[in-house]
């Protein structure tokens, strides 16, 4: 009484391709979370208007909506075989 082996390599959900893709997603999110980052002051009575800067308020949402975008074509992306 042997067992049969079973040989087969573990089949990933996702391709090369998305996991590429996905990768370049998240670094478009990280991006726009660091240029979030900062901008405070170290004196609560002071304020500083570096917050409402163009980077702050545009540019990083912008990042994070992007790579969230990037993210869900990755998803859905058929992988080719």
């Amino acid at each position: 009484m042997s067992k049969k082996e079973n040989n087969t390599r573990p089949e990933f959900l996702f391709g090369k391709r998305n996991y590429i893709i996905m990768l370049i997603g998240a670094v478009f999110i990280a991006l726009g979370f660091i240029f979030m980052a900062g901008g405070g002051s170290d004196d609560p009575n002071v304020f500083n208007p570096e917050i409402y800067n163009w980077r702050r308020i545009r540019l990083a949402p912008t990042l994070v909506i992007i790579g969230l975008g990037i993210e869900i074509y990755a998803i859905l992306a058929k992988p080719k075989k």
